[in-house]
């Protein structure tokens, strides 16, 4: 058999030179062909030509950085680190041949097929499609994508892959042979992604929203795409002009996906703290008293402190990350550090988390070096020169105007009181009902959780409440008036019922994107109600995810009784309006008929009365 190899390492010397002379040697032991091309710190060394590649079954990829593979598209890859392939060079070659066979089975024959920028796939044909979906909180967009997708790419006749990168971390990961038998990748992300495995592939990225609600076009526009992926960046072919109109609304989708990456990674800091802290005070309620700090109790709240004071540097250290990749990680920390150490706290972090971000790529795209001294550039120099004028611009620049601007911002909350603490909650409320976890939804929850750290905590308690009312409310209108839903909907109540207890939103988009018009309204309403309630009762909590289940730890939730009474009170509102908004669903000439029975009703669109 046939095989091509490639080795690098990051400072391109001793394992990459290792990697392929063990390569070389077992290959000829087990009577394979091998040749094998070395990216090292003196540049590439033995390179495959064109007719090598072409003739090779197989490539083997050992390298610890990333590797150009877009002229190796629709060959079977096996990947692998450097480190594997010198100590298991044997079990290497055999998994390397083992990709042929795998590749040779009529299910996964698609090399000849893989499309270039200029030729797209022919239509009607069935297609391999990979994906991933990726939300901040990795809970509910990421999967119902997921299942948006997969139900969408059946349904057309294709087969799809779809990695879900959620809060439990990556399942059902793609592998490299999956990647390479894909016509085309699919990203529908609200957060960055790592683009480095799907370089030569036709490309397509969407958000998580657009996924779940129309999968079908995301599929199609993903076949049709003349975009090929270069790994770390994406190359846009002949019609990339055609789209110069959205350059603005793209780079605003670019801010907010860094802004929601840094979210993500800060999110379980915040949530251990928040609840490390309370369980604390149950223990006991001075637990932050000095004098307790050796207790059981002082040393709890000392671990929850720890999770809080290192969420600023984590949100400004991947904020950086999404924008300069691995470079941008020491900058992004050192600068959401000094966010808390000058004052400037969570707006502080937010800004420190970009400007070193972009800093750091505009250094890495500036400086040049010759090929022997380009280890350098991502261990030293770029995190050196980064965390210098970060540093730098928090303490001389950002630092004193954020911190004038969040010691005032941080009184004005805390001093809120009646009709202004009401009509705050209201608004905070109503965004996060309006599109159900999409950008309104996400700004009020990274607002109220960037209060926490300032220990204004009353608006996290209110977003919460104003969060888990739309899907609660559904349900309970499910139940109150059922010859106003389809029999999807019923079946969806239960889900929407569990999720808006654990306060996700989400639950309620299958309700909302049937009927938008006539559900959102009523879902704002409802979520302002709560929210309003619950910032004029002054109830708070410094825990920002759980929902109701936070009622069952002790001092998690001040004013517990007034906060479910403002869940409560949302809920029924929501119904409430549905009531009136939502109308039976009936036949022509016919009374409104029940359709919580377990027969399914087919209506033709042409004889309803009312949608």
């Amino acid at each position: 058999m046939k095989l091509i190899a490639i080795t690098a390492c990051p400072t391109g010397v001793a394992h990459t030179y290792m990697a392929a002379e063990a390569l070389k040697r077992q290959a000829e032991v087990m009577g394979h062909e091998l040749a094998v091309e070395t990216q090292g710190a003196s540049g590439v060394g033995s390179p495959l030509t064109p007719a090598e590649i072409e003739a090779a079954d197989a490539i083997v990829v050992a390298a610890d950085v990333h590797v150009d593979m877009a002229r190796f598209s629709g060959l079977p890859i096996l990947a692998v680190s450097t480190a594997d392939a010198i100590r298991n060079t044997d079990a290497v070659i055999e998994r390397a041949v083992a990709e042929v066979a795998v590749a040779d089975e009529p299910a996964a024959v698609t090399s000849s097929t893989t499309p270039s920028a200029e030729v797209g796939p022919a239509a009607g044909a069935a297609r391999r499609l990979v994906a991933i979906t990726s939300c901040p909180t990795g809970i509910a967009h990421t999967f119902m994508a997921a299942e948006g997708l997969q139900r969408a790419a059946e349904e057309m006749g294709h087969i799809i892959k779809v990695e879900t990168q959620g809060s439990v971390g990556a399942k059902n990961v793609l592998t490299a042979a999956d990647v390479a038998a894909a016509d085309a990748v699919i990203i529908a992300a609200d957060t960055k992604v790592d683009l480095a495995r799907f370089a030569g592939k036709r490309i397509y990225e969407t958000g998580t929203k657009e996924a779940l609600k129309h999968g079908g076009d995301v599929v199609a526009k993903a076949l049709a795409s003349t975009t090929i992926s270069e790994g770390d960046a994406v190359a846009v072919s002949a019609d990339a002009g055609a789209d110069a109109g959205g350059g603005a609304r793209a780079a605003l989708k670019q801010v907010y996906q860094h802004l929601m990456t840094g979210v993500s990674y800060m999110l379980p800091f915040v949530v251990a703290g928040g609840l490390m802290i309370a369980i604390s005070f149950a223990v006991n309620i001075h637990a932050n008293d000095p004098a307790n700090a050796t207790t059981f109790a002082g040393r709890l709240f000392t671990i929850g402190g720890a999770a809080l004071t290192l969420f600023l540097p984590v949100f400004a250290g991947y904020i950086s990350f999404s924008i300069a990749d691995r470079p941008g990680l020491v900058p992004g920390f050192i600068g959401g550090y000094l966010a808390s150490q000058v004052g400037a706290g969570f707006l502080g972090a937010l800004l420190a988390g970009f400007f070193a971000g972009y800093l750091t790529r505009e250094l890495a795209n500036r400086i040049k070096l010759p090929q022997s001294m380009a280890g350098l550039k991502p261990v030293l120099i770029l995190p050196l020169l980064g965390t210098l004028f970060t540093g730098l611009v928090m303490y001389y620049v950002i630092g004193g105007p954020v911190s004038w601007v969040q010691d005032h911002l941080t009184t004005w909350l805390s001093g809120l009181q009646g009709s202004n603490a009401v009509v705050l909650g209201l608004i905070l409320g109503a965004m996060m009902a309006a599109d159900m976890g999409g950008p309104l939804n996400k700004v009020a929850y990274t607002f109220a959780v960037g209060l926490i750290g300032s220990g204004v905590t009353a608006p996290m308690a209110a977003v919460m409440a104003a969060g888990m009312t739309p899907p609660i409310g559904l349900a309970l209108a499910t139940k109150l008036f059922p010859n106003r839903w389809t029999p999807d909907e019923h079946g969806s109540a239960a889900p929407a019922l569990v999720l808006g207890l654990s306060f996700i939103t989400e639950g309620a988009i299958p309700f909302a994107a049937r009927d938008p018009l006539r559900v959102i309204p009523a879902l704002i309403a409802g979520s302002a109600t709560a929210g309003a309630i619950s910032m004029g009762a002054d109830s708070s909590t410094s825990v920002p995810h759980g929902g109701v289940f936070d009622l069952f730890v002790p001092g998690a939730v001040e004013r517990p009784l007034i906060w479910l009474l403002a869940v409560v009170a949302g809920t029924v509102v929501t119904a409430g309006v549905l009531f009136v908004t939502k109308k039976p669903i009936a036949v022509a000439g016919t009374d409104a008929i029940d359709l919580t029975g377990s027969s399914t009703v087919v209506l033709p669109t042409s004889d309803l009365a009312a949608v």
